[in-house]
């Protein structure tokens, strides 16, 4: 049965079905993350064995000239500020708001008005630790703005380091191909 006009399933179902894919990748991760949305109430809750969906914040200066990201401890990747929502929360936006603020310690960050929402969509595979199995991560990327003057301050204990990168460094940190995809996206809207 469909979300009902109330369930916050809803509008998140409606902007993926409007969400343009940039690759074929992401057309097979959009029509998945519809799939698990459309199966599951709380697509957000991590006691979903298979995975769950996350928000993730491509972060920009409030220039456009560089993006956040952070080296993950755990998974020892560059990635964009992101993770798992907190119980209560429902939509993407709000995971990846608090997420990019509990992660660079950015006060005012806000979603960027002219961008897609999400920006990108990305299925990937997050390994078995401890006694969390194996699972998938179904990430709902937004672009966000950082206000001028931003000062990082992070919370480390998820990180080995967060930073400004300039465009032209990213590909010196070696990014997969969805956050590739996803960092070239913000890119265009932001540098025309």
């Amino acid at each position: 049965m469909p979300p009902s006009s109330t369930d916050p399933r809803a509008a998140l179902i409606e902007a993926l079905r409007q969400h343009t894919p940039a690759d074929a990748e992401e057309a097979r991760d959009r029509d998945r993350i519809l799939a698990f949305v459309a199966r599951h109430e709380r697509p957000f809750d991590r006691a979903i064995g298979e995975g769950h969906l996350t928000g993730s914040a491509i972060t920009v200066s409030a220039d456009g000239s560089r993006v956040l990201l952070l080296h993950h401890r755990k998974l020892g990747r560059w990635l964009q500020p992101g993770g798992h929502g907190d119980p209560g929360e429902t939509t993407g936006e709000q995971v990846a708001l608090r997420e990019a603020f509990e992660e660079s310690g950015i006060a005012g960050l806000s979603l960027d008005a002219a961008a897609p929402r999400p920006l990108d969509v990305d299925v990937h595979d997050i390994p078995a630790r401890g006694e969390e199995p194996a699972h998938q991560h179904l990430d709902l990327r937004y672009l966000v703005r950082a206000p001028g003057g931003a000062r990082v301050s992070p919370a480390l204990a998820e990180l080995h380091e967060i930073r400004w990168v300039d465009w032209d460094g990213v590909a010196t940190l070696d990014p997969d191909h969805g956050l590739r995809r996803a960092l070239a996206k913000a890119r265009a809207l932001v540098c025309p």
